[in-house]
């Protein structure tokens, strides 16, 4: 109640505006504090991405889009494995399979500056994995993968990874040690796991690159 001056005695309901300027105010703050949360959220995710361990910074650098899933076993302390978008993920290896063909040192330098590397194959469930990979639309006839003759009958992976013939994948018959037949593609036309070829490192094919997945 006012009295005759205008002011409102101690105990009497404040105005109307009054009361919805109050609502207006909380619902303003409770808006920005939000903002600031979601920000801050995204700092933190950037963040452990660049800083993640389990990856070059190089691989981060070159993709702004990612994509995240829970794949880290329980009692870790970190829980998400993230690749670039686009890319395929299996274990913790992120893969990328080219649309476009170079030749094996165009391949390899390709890879190299998305921070990655020609695919370094080191098991039977890795090899499953990419021989299904490859066989998926768009369809593409040969890969190149990371493992090359240093000198006749010597082979080496990119990565400096030990060549165990025992592990490898090789179409029967091959390597055949045709004339400058250095390089190593997976043949899509294949039916079983044995789908690798030795071929001369000029000719164009596609390419898988592979990169160690970003765990945050």
């Amino acid at each position: 109640m006012m009295n005759g001056q205008g002011r409102v005695h101690p105990g009497t309901a404040a105005p109307a505006e009054e009361r919805r300027c109050s609502w207006l105010n909380i619902w303003v703050f409770l808006i920005f504090a939000l903002a600031i949360k979601a920000a801050f959220l995204t700092i933190c995710l950037v963040v452990l991405l660049w800083h993640s361990s389990e990856q070059p910074r190089a691989l981060q650098q070159q993709f702004s889009e990612w994509k995240c899933d829970s794949a880290v076993p329980q009692g870790t302390d970190r829980g998400w494995m993230c690749c670039p978008e686009g890319w395929r993920r299996f274990q913790r290896s992120c893969y990328f399979l080219s649309l476009d063909q170079m030749n094996w040192a165009e391949s390899e330098q390709s890879c190299t500056g998305m921070g990655s590397q020609l695919v370094v194959i080191n098991s039977k469930a890795e090899q499953e994995f990419l021989s299904k990979q490859i066989k998926q639309y768009p369809q593409r006839e040969n890969f190149y993968i990371g493992l090359f003759e240093v000198k006749e009958g010597q082979w080496q992976w990119v990565d400096k990874t030990l060549y165990n013939v025992t592990a490898a994948f090789w179409r029967k018959g091959e390597p055949n040690n045709g004339l400058d037949e250095n390089c190593t593609v997976i043949h899509n036309l294949e039916k079983t796991l044995n789908n690798w070829i030795d071929i001369p490192s000029h000719n164009k094919h596609h390419r898988i690159c592979e990169a160690a997945a970003v765990i945050v």
